[in-house]
């Protein structure tokens, strides 16, 4: 339990700094870099990443959306299947984000595991 929690806490920090200089990737590579140096047994590989970026990514959108009502946000939401559901508009970015977060972590684990075995 204590590696999850730090695993979280080092994704989100990595996510936050490396979001300030890189695009949308950024995330993947602070999941990559925590996953590597973080060793999480079996689903945690994979969710513990997912969970931390999909919530910075919504607390993100929300963050940017608020500071102009969700204009942009529901008109996006319009062009997608979602009937200008704003709040549905960040959910969706913050599963998407957390998927490559996710399959990131999975990558930056099988790394460290062929390493380690030479």
């Amino acid at each position: 339990m204590k590696r999850n929690s730090i695993n979280f806490i080092i994704t989100v920090f990595l996510a936050i700094i490396l979001s300030q200089f890189l695009p949308w990737w950024s995330v993947m590579l602070a999941s990559f870099i925590s996953a590597f140096l973080i060793s999480l047994k079996k689903s945690a590989v994979f969710f513990i990443p997912f969970l931390a970026i999909a919530m910075f990514w919504i607390a993100y959108a929300f963050y940017l959306g608020s500071a102009n009502d969700f204009i942009l946000a529901k008109k996006i939401a319009v062009l997608l299947p979602l009937n200008g559901n704003a709040y549905l508009l960040m959910l969706v970015t913050g599963i998407i984000g957390g998927i490559a977060a996710g399959v990131s972590a999975l990558f930056g684990k099988q790394l460290s595991l062929v390493l380690n075995s030479k």
